[in-house]
């Protein structure tokens, strides 16, 4: 099941794809790691998932990574007093922590942090931005606003305050009960919703601890505001441009989304795009040309991941949304721009020793024509760092811990295997010769590059650099 790509394919499971037969046509049609999203579901209905895809694992003897995505912090109106209610242009309106049941004069708003964190001028948008209001009067328990676009308002509606600095940890009660158990289950990532600041995450890695990798979901424009800080304290990133498309003027979302996969790259870390790459095959069987043109420039820019949400979650073609994801990338990745697209965005080379090995190596397996560059590693962490420099030479991954072999099956470029720790060169060239001509990279006298870190078994120490015929 080695894949013909460097880009990977996250793919949400859920109602139209959660039965075992599904999940195994989503991995044979190219997914490469599965999203479990706590936002729906049940905690039964996903340890379902879980066992179907290790059972899937165990099949085809391939780590498969699993993605555990939390709902965080929602913010909603409340009830309306007749389920639903007509604003328009020009109107005022009053929001109201508690009492009665909304009129049109009084919206309740159960978040005393929104009521703290508005001023005169502040935007707030319901229902995605459909409906638009501007505050005229900021109260503690009292908001006066404007209508500025108008439109139906029912019950329970989304609420977004772009640009506001809101007291709410990234975790809520749900969340919590959801990680312990996503912990227990034994995921491999955690996507963490609604970060805003840099301690959001320590907040979450002391929960976590080293048990999975954690993705900080980009959605908020107060987390691009820090985005250096929260790169360098996540294991990777998700652009998630639907929230962040609420949040920020749309035209700025593409610009935007450029830059974190940049500033990853840069960092060494994952960056996975997400929401809406395929919508169109959520009702049908084909994606629109810009769809195509969606995925495509992600891939170009160098990505590690993109993402299907509804598309194989809920979509009526789920295993064909994921087959087309594949198409687009493999096509893309052949195009004869796309090599020169990805060098001219290279990051350069950290200062470090361990990252100049690690380009070291995918430099010199593209110069002499090496079949695949050999990684060993313990973390995860040579693997990364070589995938980094995004070379046109295939990257093996070998640790000996299945859950970083898991953890890896996010990074561009990499096939990540299971192997022994070698306790010496020699081993190291017999272990990793073994592995390529198993995996089908080489044949006899083929040449690979082996990166390592000496003495074998440190984490992070990427510090050696051989060239073997195998």
């Amino acid at each position: 099941m080695r894949r013909s790509r460097h880009a990977k394919i996250v793919a949400t499971v859920g109602p139209a794809s959660a039965e075992p037969e599904k999940i195994r046509a989503l991995y044979l049609s190219g997914a490469d790691i599965f999203r479990l999203n706590f936002s729906h579901g049940t905690h039964k209905d996903h340890a379902k998932s879980y066992v179907c895809i290790r059972e899937l694992e165990r099949e085809f003897g391939r780590p498969i990574g699993i993605l555990q995505d939390l709902q965080g912090p929602k913010l909603r109106i409340g009830s309306l007093e007749e389920g639903r209610l007509v604003l328009r242009a020009g109107e005022t309106v009053r929001f109201v922590i508690d009492g009665a049941k909304g009129e049109k004069q009084s919206i309740p708003l159960p978040h005393p942090e929104i009521f703290a964190a508005v001023h005169p001028g502040q935007e707030l948008l319901i229902d995605d931005g459909r409906v638009r209001l501007r505050v005229t009067e900021p109260g503690d328990g009292e908001i006066v606003a404007q209508v500025a676009v108008g439109g139906l308002v029912s019950d329970h509606k989304g609420v977004n305050v772009p640009g506001a600095m809101l007291d709410l940890s990234p975790l809520t009660k749900k969340d919590r009960a959801d990680l312990a158990f996503g912990i227990d289950l034994g995921v491999d990532w955690v996507a963490l919703s609604f970060v805003q600041k840099p301690s959001d995450l320590i907040e979450a890695r002391a929960i976590i601890g080293e048990a999975a990798g954690l993705i900080a979901k980009i959605e908020t424009p107060m987390a691009l505001d820090r985005i250096d800080d929260i790169i360098g304290l996540s294991d990777g990133v998700m652009v998630a441009r639907g929230d962040l498309g609420v949040e920020i003027p749309a035209e700025e979302v593409p610009g935007r989304q450029k830059e974190l996969v940049r500033a990853c790259r840069r960092a060494g870390k994952s960056v996975i795009i997400a929401t809406q790459m395929l919508d169109s095959m959520v009702a049908g069987p084909t994606p629109t040309r810009a769809e195509t043109s969606d995925v495509a420039t992600a891939i170009y820019d160098g990505a590690d991941a993109v993402m299907l949400s509804a598309e194989s979650a809920s979509g009526a073609y789920p295993i064909d949304a994921v087959a087309m994801m594949d198409r687009i990338i493999k096509s893309t990745e052949r195009h004869h721009l796309y090599r020169s697209l990805i060098e001219a965005s290279r990051a350069d080379v950290d200062s470090t020793p361990s990252h100049a090995v690690a380009a070291a190596g995918a430099d010199l397996a593209a110069t002499i024509g090496a079949k695949v560059i050999i990684g060993f590693t313990a973390g995860g962490t040579t693997a990364a760092r070589i995938s980094r420099s995004r070379p046109p030479v295939p990257i093996l991954a070998l640790t000996p811990d299945e859950r970083v072999a898991r953890r890896m099956s996010l990074l561009w470029g990499v096939h990540s295997a299971v192997s022994s720790d070698p306790s010496g060169y020699e081993e190291m060239t017999r272990i990793a010769s073994a592995a390529a001509h198993h995996e089908g990279y080489i044949r006899l006298g083929d040449l690979a590059v082996i990166v390592s870190g000496v003495p074998f078994g440190l984490r992070g120490a990427t510090n050696n650099l051989r060239v073997v015929a195998c």
